[in-house]
């Protein structure tokens, strides 16, 4: 039995899908990740970038800030610090633990 490409949910990136997804360019893409230590997605051993749902969530509240509402970058990485420090304890946890699944998943993959 074929699974319809409607009910599998990819769990990875490139940049140049993620770019087409956000209606940006894969070069401000690298810029946001030069500039937001926070954007970090993992790296296979060639060096493809791999971005997941957090990268891409990121991503979309970065552009918001900065293309929409205007922020510098300065602007921006200050009300992303205050979000992030903002998180209640279980939230911080449940993210953290998000992102340690997709290491080891790309890990697992590797291998």
């Amino acid at each position: 039995m074929q699974l319809s490409d409607n009910s599998v949910e990819k769990k990875y990136f490139t940049i140049g899908e993620v770019a087409v997804k956000l209606g940006v360019s894969v070069s401000l893409i690298r810029f946001y990740e030069k500039e937001f230590s926070l954007l970090n997605p993992r790296k296979t051993k060639g060096g493809t970038r791999k971005f997941n749902q957090d990268d891409l969530h990121l991503l979309e509240r970065i552009i918001q800030l900065v293309k929409v509402e205007g922020f510098t970058i300065a602007g921006a990485k200050e009300k992303l610090k205050i979000k992030n420090t903002s998180l209640e304890p279980a939230e911080e946890i449940k993210l953290k633990l998000n992102k340690l699944k997709s290491f080891l998943i790309e890990i697992k993959t590797n291998l």
